[in-house]
């Protein structure tokens, strides 16, 4: 294990590569922050620093270790010392309803749907500052649909009050008004989602919005013209990264041609071909039906990147005013190279399951200890479920209790052709003793629920720079071992590698079974070769695919290509086919670990060698 000094030394060496761009993998770990800015820049130096002061003073001596020896890796650990949490779905209806406060004065109930999804913007912000991670609204379309309403009877009143001819139908023109202002109103969620910047001017809020189950005509409304709005793209017809958009898809309510909201579904379908968002929620999935949805509130829902936030010991089963704490990954790969076998493989996952359990208990005992005071908005507004109810000088340990600690892992694939020659994509015994080992895990933190009294769960690894952090730390000690170390990442969580080739309906049959044990977060990508601009009935074929197979949560992902100059979109090679500008004058939106981006310069070199490895899985 490294000394303090040595790590001194790596800390003041990470600084000049800061400060000299020389390192851009250490500057745009992630691809949301733009780490080559000022604030950026002033951000990594405090994040770096930040890191370290966790490791030397907040992690024990076992987590340390664990770590340093690239087995463990607790996240956001830049954040720890803060004593914040990673995420939560936020109770938007709640917060426009009694009004709140960020500190600088009361907002007010809002009276229109303009004003509504303002304030819905100003909310996101606020509390982005309050969390190191992202944050969603879990019910839209419901929460937004009172305002819908009140701008209808608004607009009413004002045609009510004019001179107007007895066979004019008023009612009528109010709702094509009222859809009108709906429209503007999405129109500047979706720029202020990607224009308005938090911590320190560093990144855009990294935010999600649930949607597609009301089918009152308010909320069909506003998620009618919110897909619109979506379509249009911002003010020269880029795809809007954020938010990140989930359509929760749910038979007898929108995915049957009978259904209410049918025709809100084939919008998304169409949305998605153009933009790649909505992603899919799938609410009739046997592990997402366990919770009541006689209510909005009991719903399933997901933050974009994929977390998972239902089951609760300590309180509601719902997702609404909940977050998750904390998570750590585990080298999967590490462990299966170290191993003498899959009995000591066995051994050495059970020791490292007991240290990120513990270890996750520590950073929440630290986290407990912190007062409601040091995050007025998050707590004291009620943001997190029954935070309003404490005073400034309260512990969190009460409210906290109700939130996650997760488990997440990385590298399945690898670790399995280290351990048995194969990964699952290749071979059906492979895939058994994957699924042997994930379940071992997920029955791990179920025991460590019914012990502990805590919600622990096990999450597929949204893995951005650690996928390629790890990968070069064992090849340093292990060397290049071909279809293990021999490439510039692992594979994320469960995924079957993105360069082996299989058909789509196979990648999902093989990955849905993982969904059902990673409780805290899943999700599962289709590379779709061409556009689909005029093909929505193929995204329909894979929707239902994922809803028949089990999935949780699901995206599909295809070449998004935009010319900067004349505005062409569609699938571009190299330079514009239409007014012949050049490669870098081509907007390229490519997903990664959840969200989109359009710059590729701002990934990693891991992430740019995972994009350029994806193969397209045929239909």
């Amino acid at each position: 294990m490294a000394s303090l000094k040595e790590r001194m030394v790596n800390l003041w060496s990470s600084f000049h590569e800061i400060v000299h761009a020389e390192n851009i993998d250490l500057l745009q770990e992630n691809a949301n922050v733009d780490g080559r800015s000022p604030m950026g820049l002033m951000g990594k130096f405090g994040s770096e620093s930040a890191k370290m002061y966790a490791v030397e003073y907040l992690l024990s001596g076992e987590a340390r270790e664990a770590m340093l020896d690239n087995v463990l890796y607790p996240h956001d650990l830049d954040f720890y010392a803060t004593g914040t949490t990673t995420c939560c779905q936020i109770p938007l209806g709640k917060l426009l309803r009694g009004g709140f406060n960020t500190g600088h004065g009361h907002m007010r109930e809002p009276q229109d749907i303009k004003s509504a999804m303002a304030l819905a913007s100003i909310i996101l912000q606020a509390n982005q500052n309050q969390q190191h991670g992202g944050q969603a609204y879990p019910m839209f379309d419901y929460d937004l649909a009172p305002y819908v309403r009140k701008t209808y009877l608004k607009q009413l009143q004002a045609l009510r009050s004019l001179p107007l001819v007895e066979s004019f139908d008023c009612e009528q023109e109010a709702w094509r008004l009222t859809e009108r202002e709906v429209y503007q109103a999405c129109e500047a969620f979706i720029h202020n989602a990607n224009s308005m910047h938090s911590r320190g001017g560093g990144q855009v809020p990294f935010i999600s919005i649930n949607y597609g189950t009301d089918s009152s005509k308010e909320g069909r409304i506003l998620v009618r013209q919110l897909l619109l709005a979506t379509q249009a793209g911002l003010g020269h017809g880029e795809t809007p990264i954020f938010p990140i958009q989930i359509f929760k898809v749910k038979n007898g309510v929108n995915f049957q041609p009978q259904d209410p909201n049918y025709d809100l579904y084939l919008l998304a379908l169409e949305t998605t071909a153009q933009r790649m968002f909505p992603n899919f929620a799938f609410m009739d999935t046997s592990f997402n039906m366990q919770y009541d949805q006689d209510t909005p509130e009991s719903e399933i829902c997901y933050m974009g990147c994929r977390t998972r936030v239902m089951g609760n010991v300590n309180g509601e089963e719902t997702a609404i005013g909940r977050g998750n704490l904390s998570f750590t990954s585990i080298n999967l790969v590490r462990l299966a190279l170290q191993s003498a076998g899959e009995q000591d493989f066995m051994l050495r996952l059970d020791r490292s399951l007991e240290q990120a359990v513990r270890q996750l208990f520590d950073r929440y005992q630290y986290q407990a200890s912190k007062l409601a005071g040091d995050f007025r908005f998050l707590y004291s507004q009620g943001v997190w479920r029954g935070g309003e109810n404490l005073h400034p000088g309260d512990k969190l340990e009460y409210i906290l209790k109700q939130g996650t600690l997760s488990v997440g892992f990385i590298g399945l694939a690898e670790a399995l052709v280290a351990l048995y020659g194969r990964h699952h994509g290749e071979d059906e015994q492979s895939q058994t003793r994957g699924l042997q080992i994930i379940g071992r895990m997920r029955a791990r933190m179920d025991r460590a629920t019914e012990e502990s009294g805590m919600n622990y769960s096990l999450i597929a690894t949204p893995a951005e720079g650690l996928s390629g952090k790890f990968v070069r730390k064992d090849r340093e000690h292990f060397g290049e071992i071909a279809g293990i170390t021999d490439r510039e990442y692992y594979t994320n969580s469960f995924h079957v590698p993105v360069h082996y080739k299989l058909m789509a309906m196979d990648k999902i049959k093989i990955e849905a079974p993982y969904h059902a044990l990673c409780n805290a977060g899943h999700i599962t990508y289709v590379e779709v070769d061409g556009s689909l601009i005029h093909n929505t009935a193929a995204l329909d074929q894979i929707v239902r695919a994922m809803a028949e197979n089990q999935i949780g949560y699901g995206s599909i992902n295809h070449p998004v290509d935009r010319c900067k100059a004349c505005g062409f979109t569609g699938i571009i090679d190299q330079d514009c086919p239409v007014c012949g500008q050049p490669d870098r004058n081509i907007e390229r939106i490519r997903r990664i670990t959840g969200y989109l981006v359009g710059d590729m310069s701002k990934w990693n070199s891991a992430k740019r060698a995972e994009e350029s490895d994806r193969v397209k899985h045929g239909r």
